[in-house]
């Protein structure tokens, strides 16, 4: 059992560390963004092809043969057409609040995923989406989210509208089977720790390492998106990323 164990860890490596067989057109919405930048870099790093978009492009300073940098609205459907067509992957990293109604439908991450399903349904051969989730959206206990959770006295609420809006994303993608999604939930902490390549994939449960933490850093969270561009291993599910 311990050879298998290790057998897999070092399967994992190889996975996480080495370039893909095949390079792949990927979008990212949200690049400029903290986990946005790790995982232009990461993709990049990996041979694949980068669009980067951002409401403001100028803050990506990054440069590259292969990257291109581009202004994009994902609340104008022409925009995001031009730009999704024809690639193989779109990663959604966005976060933010459109309007004061305080309402969880008026999350950019909600409204966002809501028009590329309706972008992409449309196409004959649509890229798969990645959606970068919130870990409110994660079960710390069975049938409670950690949102249920959260102490709302001490929570801005236009953070809150962010924490409802991506478990109501969640909720839709789990309604769309004529597109080809992945939810990919981090942990309760990000950290601004080394990329390692190790770290465990789960479901709609928070994962804890042995001192009771849900973590990871930005750097590994960004290989396992990618991984997941690659492989297509969890289409339409919810996964969770954490040490």
């Amino acid at each position: 059992m311990r050879q298998l164990i290790f057998t897999c860890l070092a399967l994992l490596l190889m996975a996480s560390t080495g370039h893909a067989d095949e390079s792949l057109d990927i979008v990212i919405y949200g690049a400029s963004g903290k986990v946005g930048e790790h995982v232009v870099r990461e993709a990049l790093d990996r041979g694949h092809r980068v669009t980067a978009v951002s409401r403001k492009p100028e803050q990506i300073e990054m440069r590259h043969d292969r990257l291109s940098v581009v202004k994009g609205d994902l609340l104008d459907k022409a925009s995001v057409t031009e730009i999704v067509s024809g690639r193989d992957v779109v990663i959604l990293s966005v976060r933010g609040v459109i309007g004061d109604s305080g309402k969880p439908e008026s999350a950019l991450q909600f409204m966002a995923a809501e028009m590329l399903v309706d972008v992409l349904y449309r196409q004959e051969k649509a890229p798969r989406l990645l959606h970068v989730g919130g870990s409110g959206s994660l079960e710390i206990e069975p049938g409670i989210r950690y949102a249920a959770k959260l102490p709302k006295i001490l929570i801005p609420r236009g953070l809150e509208v962010e924490i409802l809006g991506q478990i109501l994303a969640l909720e839709f993608y789990g309604k769309v089977d004529d597109v080809k999604w992945t939810y990919v939930t981090p942990p309760k902490n990000f950290t601004n720790g080394p990329r390692t390549g190790v770290f465990r994939i789960g479901g709609s449960q928070a994962l804890r390492d042995k001192l009771g933490r849900t973590r990871v850093s930005r750097a590994d969270f960004a290989v396992a998106l990618i991984d997941e561009a690659e492989q297509a291993a969890h289409l339409r599910q919810q996964i969770s990323v954490a040490y």
